[in-house]
């Protein structure tokens, strides 16, 4: 298993059982979400708190963000299908020096998580 596979898998498991996804803010309030090479963007979501920490410590760029965290459910129902709605990927748990790891389309991400007990049904988006 790679460390991509890893993170990806910890984040199935970790998110829901913290109840919370955390991500990073920009000074301005606004939320990250880098281009990738191919033009596509990605958001990133970590599972723990200390997964975006480390990230935030080891990145330059990403040194000084703000840690943020929403609740599970409220990230699953209005969150993710605002993303889909946005065209930007869902960064999985990135890890390392280059923030790297697994981009998930929103729908495949709802699919992780469709019929998990207590999850609410994914169909209203942010305004």
């Amino acid at each position: 298993m790679t460390v991509s596979a890893a993170h990806s898998a910890a984040f199935r498991s970790e998110a829901p059982a913290a109840g919370r996804v955390w991500t990073l803010l920009e000074n301005d309030g606004s939320y990250i979400a880098p281009h990738k090479p191919d033009g596509s963007r990605a958001m990133p979501f970590w599972s723990l708190r200390s997964r975006a920490q480390r990230v935030v410590e080891q990145v330059p760029a990403y040194n000084g963000l703000e840690i943020v965290s929403m609740p599970f459910d409220q990230w699953l129902r209005d969150f993710v299908p605002w993303l889909a709605e946005q065209g930007v990927l869902i960064g999985v748990n990135w890890s390392g020096e280059r923030a790297t790891g697994y981009d998930v389309s929103p729908q495949d991400m709802l699919g992780w998580f469709t019929g998990l007990e207590g999850s609410s049904s994914p169909t209203a988006a942010i305004d």
